[in-house]
């Protein structure tokens, strides 16, 4: 019993020490080229080293630079898609097993070249958004050495297109320069694991070429929502809206806002999702999202708006929000500028009677209390002419004495006129 026991020990110690031995470095690999596919599809292939151990099953380990997505395979190639403004290095090396920590052959190294010309001339800020799922919209800023007349052409390419193709819809935004071009063929398809590749450049080579990958589950903006009815039922409010094509419901979050014309604020309420419940709504409801506003005074005006973005159980990107819906309005309008100018009208009125009322008055007064009629009255405008001639001759005596006698000439206008012929 002891001496097969020291066998299995001396048989076990030996598996460990072979196993412990440290694995045999291959040669490097041969051939290593790099070429570009596309716009940004880089493919890196090589082939395997010369002199190579018959009993190693070869295993090639590779990384880019600075170490980064490291990666051991049994294929003689690696293709990546990267933006190709800058040089990007593919390091390879060959080995025996599958383990990072075994030692790999010395590493070879291929580059891609770096895109000509000057830096400052290429363009900035290049960003693309997917509207509604049908077509891009790719916006940049004109490069720092870059000439005001400058000509750019966006080129775009995707795994649903043949070849590259031209963006034609060049326009300007103030100082931005834009380009739109229709995408919609993924729609249907797994586009989930595929992107747009984007180059910017000038047809006379002026500028330095800018590249751009666009994930199609990022940078995604879609269309306002269509709110069909409000209404009020136990004092809540109900809105019912429609969602924008090309997008399920489950992939896309909301935000309702509210405005209350007496309050004078905005309400946000974020709705992550909500189905269609209430039998008060009508018609057909696929596609219709509801949601109810609790407690909401009725007898005032109520304002709302809809917008939507997508969310991550979707997509990678929730952060761009779609324009406002069209406003919707229910209840009644109590401006309370009305009122204000009422309350400040209705002093000014009534001065404005009180004072064309006292210029009336006396008229009114006979109006209202007219004078009884004086028969003595008559009489004496009747005779009131004569008696008045009579008191006044009574003051003078017919009888009244001369005072003083007064001798007067008399001429005789005969003779006068015929001494003068």
């Amino acid at each position: 019993m002891a001496r097969p026991a020291r066998l299995c020990g001396l048989w076990a110690l030996l598996l460990c020490a072979g196993g412990a031995a440290p694995t045999e470095t291959q040669p490097p690999v041969t051939n290593l080229s790099v070429s570009v596919e596309n716009l940004c599809t880089v493919i890196w292939t090589w082939d395997p080293p010369e002199g190579a151990s018959p009993n190693c099953t070869l295993w090639y380990f590779s990384h880019f630079d600075n170490k980064q997505d490291k990666k051991i395979a049994p294929q003689t190639h690696r293709s990546k898609e990267v933006p190709l403004n800058e040089r990007i290095c593919l390091q390879v090396g060959s080995q025996c097993s599958t383990s990072e920590s075994d030692n790999p052959s010395i590493l070879v190294e291929k580059c891609t070249p770096p895109p000509e010309g000057d830096p400052e001339s290429a363009v900035t800020e290049l960003q693309c958004v997917w509207h509604n799922l049908s077509y891009m919209k790719c916006t940049w800023l004109p490069g720092r050495n870059a000439s005001p007349d400058t000509n750019y052409t966006l080129y775009y390419w995707h795994s649903s297109l043949g070849k590259i193709l031209q963006c034609e819809d060049i326009y300007r935004e103030d100082q931005h320069i834009g380009c739109s071009f229709a995408l919609t063929n993924l729609k249907d398809s797994n586009f989930e694991q595929h992107s747009v590749q984007i180059m910017v450049k000038d047809n006379a080579g002026k500028i330095r070429p800018s590249f751009n990958i666009v994930p199609l589950t990022s940078h995604v903006k879609p269309d306002p929502p269509h709110i069909k009815r409000l209404f009020f039922q136990n004092g809540n409010l109900y809105v019912q809206w429609k969602n924008p094509q090309n997008f399920y419901s489950r992939c896309l979050s909301y935000q309702v806002e509210v405005n209350n014309s007496q309050t004078e604020t905005n309400d946000i309420f974020y709705v992550e999702e909500a189905k269609c419940q209430n039998s008060e709504f009508e018609g057909n409801l696929e596609g219709t999202i509801c949601f109810m506003v609790p407690s909401v005074l009725p007898d005032t005006l109520n304002t709302v708006r809809i917008r939507v973005r997508t969310n991550k159980f979707c997509y990678e990107d929730d952060k761009l929000w779609s324009n406002w819906s069209q406003a919707m309005s229910i209840g009644e309008n109590t401006d309370p500028t009305f009122y204000i100018s009422m309350l400040l009208a209705t002093p000014v009125i009534v001065a404005g009677a009180i004072i064309i009322l006292l210029l009336y008055l006396k008229r009114l007064k006979i109006i209202i209390f007219p004078p009884i009629p004086d028969p003595g009255k008559i009489f004496k405008e009747m005779f009131g002419d004569q008696n008045d001639d009579t008191l006044h001759w009574k003051k003078y005596d017919i009888y009244e004495k001369q005072t003083r006698e007064e001798t007067d000439s008399v001429v005789l206008i005969e003779n006068l006129k015929r001494a003068s012929q």
